[in-house]
């Protein structure tokens, strides 16, 4: 990653994982606004994607959508070449892609275990191992994660163990890849308002009742994870790596 006057200017390419939906559109929206050619990856939301591309084209921001399923080999080997075609660093990954199964422990099955774990945490894994050539010499790894790596959550067993994984994972990355110059974070959002919730039961309930717990007295905003994962991304934060930064209004703060 080059130097930039503004510690938060963004360059070179971007690869960004559920990227058109969610937190995965607010930052790749973020990231194009700040300088980034931004690759956003989906897999089956088309009215999403051509949503996003329709912003970009708008304003003129730099941002491709790639359809791939990057838990399989095909969609690991689409990305992999897109990659590979393009005249420009690969100065970040940010894992947003995410899946699961929201049901007790008596109902669930490994094969729902191994459809959770195969997005959320092995198709990093894959991604890494493949682009590890590609990363500029100072570039990011981020990883969105959530509070049920480290909270126990009602029917969130799968998708909480996934994530536990996949926080290990990053920390594993940050000291491998650390003399690489390649710095691997964790961005750890509270309750945030998106699509995901329309999965999870009671979640109207349970979005009120994160609101009301907070200090802030409101959910987090997409936007504002996006800029926090702008930060993390960018040379400000060149000497954080291996870290997990929770950004939930200060909802874990109280009992």
């Amino acid at each position: 990653m080059s130097e930039a006057s503004d510690p938060f200017e963004l360059r070179g390419m971007f690869l960004i994982t559920g990227g058109t939906r969610g937190i995965g559109r607010a930052i790749s929206t973020r990231f194009g606004r700040a300088g980034a050619r931004v690759i956003a990856n989906y897999l089956r939301d088309e009215k999403s994607a051509l949503s996003l591309s329709a912003l970009a084209d708008s304003e003129n921001l730099p941002i491709e959508v790639l359809r791939a399923d990057v838990s399989t080999p095909e969609g690991l080997n689409l990305i992999e070449t897109r990659v590979k075609q393009s005249d420009l660093p690969l100065c970040g990954l940010v894992h947003c892609a995410a899946t699961g199964t929201h049901r007790p422990i008596e109902t669930l099955t490994g094969r729902h275990f191994d459809w959770t774990f195969a997005l959320n945490v092995r198709a990093l894994f894959e991604l890494v191992k493949r682009l590890l050539t590609q990363f500029d010499e100072r570039a990011c790894i981020l990883s969105i994660s959530s509070l049920g790596a480290t909270h126990a959550l009602s029917h969130y067993t799968a998708v909480g163990t996934s994530k536990g994984a996949l926080e290990a994972l990053i920390r594993h990355l940050a000291a491998e890849l650390a003399p690489r110059g390649i710095r691997a974070n964790v961005l750890t959002p509270g309750a945030v308002a998106t699509d995901a919730w329309k999965a999870i039961p009671d979640a109207q309930a349970r979005l009120a009742e994160a609101a009301r717990r907070s200090p802030l007295g409101r959910l987090v905003t997409v936007e504002e994870v996006a800029v926090s994962a702008q930060f993390l991304c960018s040379p400000a934060a060149s000497g954080i790596n291996g870290q997990s930064l929770v950004v939930d209004g200060g909802a874990t703060l109280v009992a």
